[in-house]
């Protein structure tokens, strides 16, 4: 079940390469003003896993400012890594909104000591995938590609078992991640999660 999640620093380290290509991407597009891109990584402490199991692949968020003088824009790549600038992973989050849905309050407490989110923060996540989420252009036009044997049932329930299918846990998940990537950048989603 999803419980059974890669939670090793491979996985982590599997995210951080996916980022990477992405970023790699975003800084051979230049900046639209035609400057070059500079490195501008923004630090981050990421909750929702240990120290240990993140290593340095959780450290920053990568991020480039253009070179040009009166322009210095930023371009702020999609993540598989990070929802926007909130501080719990985007593994986390999609995980325990998923694993949240039923009146358990048991189930709350036990997300709440396994991931370090408290209620409120679970409760916010969960208006947002039933509330905000479904709303936003990215769902409205990315939901008709996904075979949805369920379309009634609660994302991002729905999602998981769209792309957790297999054995290959990490894998899956890195493609589930790649989906959601371009709602982590500015612009993208406009209720964003805590």
């Amino acid at each position: 079940m999803y419980h059974e999640w890669p939670r090793s620093s491979t996985f982590w380290l599997f995210l951080f390469a996916i980022d990477l290509d992405l970023a790699r991407v975003s800084k051979d597009k230049a900046c639209p003003c035609g400057g070059r891109l500079h490195c501008a990584n923004y630090p981050r402490k990421p909750r929702g896993v240990s120290d240990t199991e993140a290593g340095n692949a959780l450290r920053y968020r990568f991020s480039f400012c253009c070179a040009c003088e009166g322009c210095r824009k930023r371009v702020t790549p999609p993540s598989v890594r990070f929802l926007g600038r909130r501080v719990y992973l985007g593994a986390v989050v999609v995980l325990v909104s998923a694993m949240r849905h039923g009146p358990s309050p048991r189930r709350v407490r036990e997300l709440s000591e396994l991931f370090g989110a408290d209620r409120r923060t679970i409760e916010r996540w969960q208006v947002f995938w039933r509330e905000h989420f479904p709303q936003t252009p990215f769902w409205k036009a990315a939901r008709g590609l996904l075979p949805l044997t369920d379309a009634a049932k609660p994302l991002p329930g729905v999602l998981l078992e769209v792309f957790l299918r297999g054995d290959d846990l990490q894998r899956e998940w890195g493609l589930l991640l790649r989906f959601l990537s371009p709602i982590t950048t500015t612009g993208r989603l406009a209720n964003e999660i805590s």
